[in-house]
């Protein structure tokens, strides 16, 4: 299947015989990056897949209202990303656990997860992120993993170009620093 164009994904689901085929080509489309987007903020295979489909329940509720005053995806990772800040909000949240200790556990989520596949550098790199404030890792994730543009992630986050790139500049120290210690 070839990438379709955000107007023809946006005519298919507006057209009322086309919508649920729109919406199955915009999920096809995005479903793979949200759900990296996802996992790389919450770590766990069973959350992030869950937080996916939140997502895309949130999009098919409002894509009618979309203003197109942004690229399509640009406003599905905002999407995504408040509903992975809220999660972590709200785990926390629901175990009285302070910051530092809900990076403990994404971090033995990582080291446990049966869904982790990668190999020992990119083990360190992970544990190495997690050691990051999570404004910074989101924007570390975004623009390392993702390679969306700063002015995507601005679009995204609602922050300014100038503080993103200093978001990653020291998320990028952080990280040479953690690596660099053995």
């Amino acid at each position: 299947m070839g990438q379709w164009t955000d107007q023809d994904l946006l005519d298919k689901f507006r057209n009322s015989e086309t919508k649920n085929y729109g919406f199955n080509l915009l999920m096809q489309q995005y479903k793979q990056r949200v759900y990296w987007h996802v996992r790389r903020m919450v770590i766990d295979h069973d959350d992030a897949d869950d937080l996916t489909q939140d997502v895309f329940v949130k999009i098919w509720l409002a894509l009618d209202q979309f203003k197109e005053d942004s690229k399509l995806f640009t406003w599905i990772y905002r999407i995504a990303t408040n509903e992975c800040i809220s999660f972590l909000n709200k785990k926390r949240k629901r175990f009285f656990i302070p910051i530092i200790n809900i990076e403990n556990q994404l971090l033995h989520s990582l080291e446990s997860g049966i869904h982790y596949s990668g190999d020992e550098i990119q083990l360190k790199l992970q544990k190495a992120i997690l050691t990051l404030p999570e404004k910074q890792r989101l924007v570390f994730n975004m623009k390392y993993f993702d390679e969306l543009k700063y002015e995507e992630i601005a679009e995204i986050t609602g922050t300014s170009v100038g503080a993103l790139k200093a978001s990653f500049h020291l998320a990028s120290k952080k990280i040479e620093e953690y690596i660099g210690r053995d």
